[in-house]
């Protein structure tokens, strides 16, 4: 009788330090790349905007780890550089978009009636079309550049964080202690925020990780259409974009930011991961 609760913790315990260990991968991924990101200027080998023609498209050698480009740029430079780009701004459109659907996506779950229902259909109507279809119309519109993409995020990335943030309320409202806070006498707004959203946001929390990633490969897809962050600013999709006609002679022009993209974003999916299943737990 004891050997199968004694089996179960093992096969527990096991889990839990197998999951400890990938959050330990995803947070060092991240802190990696945010260290090289905040290190950068004194980290690169070589100037990232300085054009040296008669070194361009040499193979990744001893002088240049990563090659150069077509103007005679080192690669492991750029990339570097483009992080000092892609992070912040992929950090600065996930806070944009959840500070906008959590402000929304409370004010529809905890007052209801027909707000609630003005902003979820709202929500299933900007849905109902393709997201990057929707982002490359309102960058066109507002002009390619970074704060076309930002605005972009604001009016489009809020619809996850207010609809996670909602259900949320609405289960934690019926909840006996909110009953309880409310017969205390505070306020409606004080019950919301004291009681209700700490119990709530944590969906949110794990979205978030996971929408930085998100963020950045649009930022990548619309640089690499040219609708994002302009030339000559090191950025990942740019690069991979200027690679492009390259790929079969000069292959690491597209390697080497296409694989930052993706060593970041196993980053943040570990990471991202790992925080939903301990605040699930």
């Amino acid at each position: 009788m004891s050997a199968a609760p004694s089996t179960i913790a093992i096969a527990t315990a096991r889990r839990q330090r197998a999951r400890a260990r990938i959050s330990w991968i995803g947070i060092g991924i991240v802190v990696v790349f945010a260290l090289l990101a905040v290190l950068g200027p004194m980290l690169t080998p070589y100037d990232p905007l300085a054009q040296t023609l008669l070194d361009r498209l040499q193979p990744p050698s001893a002088a240049h780890l990563l090659g150069t480009d077509a103007l005679g740029r080192d690669v492991l430079s750029r990339v570097i550089a483009a992080g000092r780009v892609d992070l912040p701004l992929g950090l600065a459109a996930a806070m944009i978009s959840a500070t906008v659907g959590s402000i929304l996506g409370s004010v529809g779950g905890f007052i209801g009636r027909w707000v609630d229902t003005l902003l979820m259909r709202l929500g299933d109507l900007v849905m109902a079309f393709p997201t990057y279809v929707l982002v490359i119309a309102l960058v066109t519109v507002m002009g390619a550049g970074i704060p076309a993409i930002l605005v972009s995020f604001a009016l489009l990335g809020w619809i996850p964080y207010a609809r996670l943030l909602r259900a949320e309320i609405r289960r934690v409202t019926h909840e006996e202690y909110i009953a309880a806070a409310r017969l205390s006498g505070i306020s409606e707004l004080r019950v919301l925020l004291q009681h209700v959203l700490p119990n709530a946001v944590r969906p949110s929390i794990a979205y978030f990780v996971l929408d930085i990633m998100m963020a950045i490969l649009t930022l990548a897809s619309l640089s690499y259409l040219g609708l994002g962050v302009q030339p000559p600013t090191p950025e990942w999709g740019t690069m991979v974009a200027e690679g492009q006609p390259y790929l079969q002679t000069n292959w690491w022009l597209t390697a080497a930011p296409g694989g930052a993209i993706a060593v970041l974003g196993l980053g943040f999916l570990l990471l991202g991961e790992s925080l939903e299943t301990r605040l699930r737990g």
